[in-house]
């Protein structure tokens, strides 16, 4: 493990007197003192020096240890590619461990949660469309619940041995040739009672997006005849490297994912997809987050970090994750809307949504108000029955017919809701997250929720049949889901989150067998592909297109691999989506088109390191991701964020008159003599001036750079605009963004 610096990872306790997992990170230790007192003989080897480094590494760690009471025996878990450790503490140890003097940070274990066909048609990205073989030398690593092998998602059928780089390997797990390493991660060793220790998918979601990334192309698939079809991954010849972090708990613990990130780096991973992130909205800085600090490391080593935007919308500023080396993935809906209709006895039929698989043959069911039966005997009354909050309903009165709730409730909670045939859920949130349940059941609007009340009241023989679930065409298409997390990025207000977006709704992939559909114990109906929503199914479909541009560009850094996808993207309607920018970034993935963007906006790992010391980081909180000797000294400049190389534009204005420079330097990928004209989109209160308006190029690989001005007045919210680099052949587009205060 490497010396320079330690992480250790906790979790906050209720008790001071608890022991709790804890992160510490430690000030740089620099090498070349060590190295100086080498032997000649020893230095001629480099194998000699790399132990060196380890024992020396052991040292440090020993002596912080050392320096105080803690002892070695309470680590947990030392990782290679971070610096890290983790350990039991109390939170009164931990505020000590804190305060000593080569202690550059501490932070907790947190418990994230999983952001839980016809997509990649709809994305114009054929099943015939323009492939590299050196696809099938891509390893995706995918940072989930697993996976279910005996998929034929996942057959190896026609696959070679693993690339030569691969250096990774399967733990409890066999692997094949298209899964070619599995591991799994759970430091504190908390595990529910259906959990699967090892990397076996015991829940579905690690299957799904494993499926979604680089799934084989299998036919006729459904689910009970639902969203029947095609199911494939984007880049079907890649290959995958599961790393298990999420379990049956409902977490994916930060010491865990840290350490997934850790192996994947190591075992030579060439993207990452992780669709997990915090359950609420939390600003952490960003070295105080697992998904954080791993991806930076991965993109020092030429990994792309693939993380969903998570499902905390509509409001602005909902998304977790916003440092810019990661590329974060929105969820839009596709052409395809699964809908749900009940009728009445009178014949009105109402339209909902849920995934309902049940079939009643329209025979029709009593109808009741799930105020009307409250369980008396259990201490409820009308007041929560009506909401048909978890046992509040009377069992005798509500077995064998269809119930009316005035609010959703989570499928787990409903169960079989005492043997009832059937439940109408009101909703007045957008129908854009259909869920499934161990019943016949739907979601409707709070208006048609009363609707059906009133009939009920004014029938003393009320009755109602849910029918199965249909596919109908959504002509409102492509927008941006409702569950979907928004920006503006609270942390740096002067860069665009999310980057992108991708089909998180209603997307149909792998499943794990063992696990019912709508994850209530006792439901029967198993599937080997299911329907789900959510940014964790729009995040693989975008790390699956930076794996492609990846096959054609193996050298390409990971931000000119983000910037091809996001110059590349299909722009959306400003109407549907009136959050703009802060909803989709960029716009909709264009995989086939992001493999010739024509030109990039590439990012060093030194530019990160300038653009953090102007947002005010100190060296040691630097270090916490560089684990170097990075320093601020004389890069500490607030003009920083209107420098990094971002293919993106975002303006906060605190007042109504503002201007603002940006510098951008373009790298020539496209045709060898080009020569690129500069045409700005931009309403009438915006002044959008480039300097040049024109680059000529007469070399692959060539830089350019140019000045974008902003000036004007805003008198709204939010005002959208677009850089676009023309040659005539290649449409580099860039979004542009002012806004001022936004209501969350």
């Amino acid at each position: 493990m490497n010396f320079n610096s330690f992480n250790m990872i906790y979790h906050f306790s209720p008790h001071r007197l608890t022991l709790s997992t804890w992160v510490i990170t430690l000030r740089a230790w620099t090498l070349l003192p060590y190295l100086l007192f080498i032997p000649p003989w020893l230095k001629m080897s480099l194998a000699v020096i790399l132990i060196l480094l380890v024992i020396y590494g052991k040292i440090n760690y020993e002596n912080v240890l050392a320096s105080s009471d803690f002892k070695p025996e309470a680590v947990i878990h030392s990782y290679k590619n971070f610096n890290a450790f983790v350990m039991k503490l109390t939170e009164e140890e931990a505020k000590r461990m804190a305060e000593m003097e080569n202690v550059v940070s501490v932070f907790p274990n947190g418990k994230n949660r999983l952001h839980t066909t016809r997509s990649w048609s709809f994305l114009r990205f054929p099943q015939n469309v323009n492939r590299e073989t050196s696809e099938s030398d891509i390893i995706v690593g995918v940072i989930d619940s697993g996976i279910w092998p005996e998929s034929e998602s996942f057959s190896d059928k026609g696959f070679g041995p693993p690339p030569a780089k691969w250096k990774g390997s399967c733990h409890n797990f066999t692997c094949n040739n298209k899964i070619i390493g599995a591991k799994y991660f759970n430091l504190e060793k908390e595990f529910a009672k259906d959990d699967i220790i090892s990397p076996r998918d015991a829940e579905g979601h690690g299957s799904h997006c494993a499926s979604t990334v680089a799934g084989n192309s299998v036919n006729s698939v459904s689910v009970f005849g639902l969203a029947s079809g095609t199911a494939r991954g984007g880049v079907p010849s890649a290959r995958i490297a599961v790393y298990k972090v999420c379990w049956k708990t409902g977490s994916c613990g930060d010491a865990d994912t840290l350490a997934a990130f850790d192996e994947a780096i190591s075992d030579g991973v060439d993207v990452i997809s992780i669709s997990t992130g915090l359950g609420a909205v939390v600003y952490l800085p960003y070295f105080k987050d697992s998904n954080n600090i791993g991806s930076f490391h991965a993109m020092k080593k030429g990994i792309l970090t693939s993380n969903s935007a998570n499902n905390l919308g509509p409001g602005l500023s909902s998304m977790t994750n916003y440092p810019p080396w990661l590329l974060s993935v929105a969820a839009s809906a596709f052409d395809r809307k699964i809908v749900t209709k009940v009728k009445l006895r009178n014949g009105a039929v109402y339209e909902g949504v849920s995934i309902n698989t049940f079939d009643l043959k329209g025979k029709p069911y009593p109808l009741v108000y799930g105020g009307d039966v409250p369980n008396i005997g259990g201490g409820h009354n009308s007041s929560t029955s009506r909401f048909c909050v978890k046992d509040s309903l009377d069992e005798h009165s509500v077995k064998g017919k269809i119930v009316l709730c005035e609010s959703i409730q989570s499928s787990e909670d409903v169960g079989f809701l005492s043997g009832a045939a059937g439940v109408i859920f009101g909703n007045n949130y957008p129908k854009d997250l259909p869920g499934a349940y161990a019943l016949p059941a739907l979601e409707v609007t709070q208006w048609d929720q009363r609707l059906i009340h009133s009939y009920l009241n004014s029938n003393r023989n009320a009755t109602a049949t849910i029918f199965k679930s249909e596919e109908v065409n959504d002509g409102l298409i492509p927008f941006i889901s409702s569950f979907s997390s928004r920006g503006p990025n609270p942390i740096t207000p002067n860069t665009l989150k999310p980057d992108i977006a991708a089909p998180g709704v209603e997307v149909i992939a792998a499943w794990s067998p063992i696990d019912p559909i709508s994850d209530v114990k006792g439901d029967k109906r198993k599937v080997l592909y299911n329907v789900i929503s959510g940014t964790s199914m729009a995040c693989p479909h975008a790390t699956a297109a930076a794996a492609y541009v990846k096959s054609f560009h193996p050298n390409w850094s990971p931000a000119m691999i983000k910037s091809a996808l996001m110059t590349t993207a299909i722009p959306m309607s400003r109407t549907l989506n009136p959050e703009a920018e802060f909803a989709y970034g960029a716009g909709l993935i264009n995989p086939a088109k992001a493999a010739n963007p024509g030109l990039v906006y590439d990012i060093s790992e030194a530019d990160y390191v300038k653009f953090l010391c102007g947002e005010g980081y100190t060296d040691k909180e630097l270090r916490v991701l560089t684990e170097d000797h990075s320093s601020c000294k004389g890069q500490a400049s607030k003009k920083a964020v209107y420098e990094l190389n971002l293919p993106s534009f975002a303006l906060f204005v605190n007042g109504s008159d503002f201007s603002s420079a940006y510098r951008r330097t373009v790298t020539n990928v496209g045709y060898k003599t080009s020569t690129y004209k500069a045409r700005v989109i931009a309403p009438s209160l915006l002044n959008i001036q480039v300097k040049p308006r024109t680059l000529s190029f007469t070399s692959i690989g060539q830089k350019k750079s140019f000045y974008l001005i902003i000036e004007g007045r805003i008198n709204v919210e939010i005002l959208s605009a677009s850089l676009i680099w023309d040659d005539g052949n290649h449409q580099v587009r860039s979004p542009i963004v002012v806004y001022g205060s936004v209501d969350s």
